[in-house]
């Protein structure tokens, strides 16, 4: 099956490709609970095991690191490039390729197990890639997400930046933070998984929340392309409310953001 990006993702492919190899720092943030999800869905040597939403590879790597057949899909070109050079210098054999969570350059039952971390909430059409999901997993493998709660702080990182960004359009797309709640995931998944949950803590430690903003700003895409689409006044008051929430996590020896979310653990019937 030939990969491609629907026409209504291509927008978002850009804006999550230009955070580039820096990116992978955003990723270095939430490493405790890329493991939590490696260590939950339990990869096995040889079983053949997709990680959706890559990004820059890292739970990819993981999981290869435990013996796995790897394929890392993404929509971020950009990402994956990076995904490839990192595989390379640990001479981890892990395939990357552009795959649109909404149709799945897969074959049917095609994997033993599948990730995905903090990446396929962000898609535009959830019912299609839950139904993209189950279909390119055999029946018996196993699926592992974890998904950012809807009160996390992450949430309200992205409530700092919503005064920022353009008034969505009506009707105004599905929040990706209804993947945080347990009932969405029954809706999305339940009639081809049999799924439970559990929920973690990942802490995000740097020195000052001007030292987040330098990292965000320059791998995390979506603010990223925010700071770059405002005037230079909007962007300094951008810049300032979100150095301020950051620091408001301040600890002695710099801050400490803790954010929430859930992990779900699936076996497709």
């Amino acid at each position: 099956m030939a990969a491609s990006i629907e026409a209504h993702n291509q927008k978002p492919a850009a804006t999550w490709s230009s955070g580039g190899g820096a990116y992978d720092e955003v990723s270095h943030q939430i490493s405790s609970a890329l493991e939590h999800c490696v260590v939950r869905l339990d990869p096995k040597a040889d079983e053949k095991v997709l990680d959706l939403a890559t990004g820059t590879g890292w739970t990819s790597r993981l999981e290869a690191r435990r013996g796995a057949k790897v394929t890392g899909a993404d929509i971020a070109e950009d990402l994956l490039a990076d995904a490839r050079a990192r595989a390379a210098a640990e001479n981890l054999a892990i395939e990357y390729k552009i795959g649109d969570a909404e149709k799945l350059p897969f074959g049917d039952g095609e994997f033993d197990a599948i990730s995905s971390t903090f990446g396929v909430m962000f898609v535009s059409r959830p019912e299609a890639a839950a139904a993209e999901i189950a279909r390119v997993c055999r029946s018996g493998g196993r699926l592992a997400m974890t998904t950012w709660l809807p009160d996390s702080s992450v949430f309200k990182m992205f409530q700092v930046m919503r005064p920022y960004m353009a008034p969505p359009p009506n009707p105004a797309p599905p929040s990706p933070f209804a993947w945080g709640r347990q009932d969405r995931i029954r809706e999305l998944f339940g009639s081809n998984f049999d799924v439970r949950f559990e929920t973690g803590v990942t802490n995000y430690y740097d020195r000052s929340g001007q030292d987040a903003w330098n990292k965000f700003v320059t791998g995390y895409g979506p603010t990223k392309a925010l700071a770059a689409s405002l005037d230079e006044a909007r962007r300094k008051d951008l810049q300032r409310d979100f150095v301020n929430f950051h620091d408001g996590f301040k600890t002695e020896l710099g801050f400490c953001l803790p954010r929430e979310y859930l992990l779900t653990f699936g076996l497709r019937r």
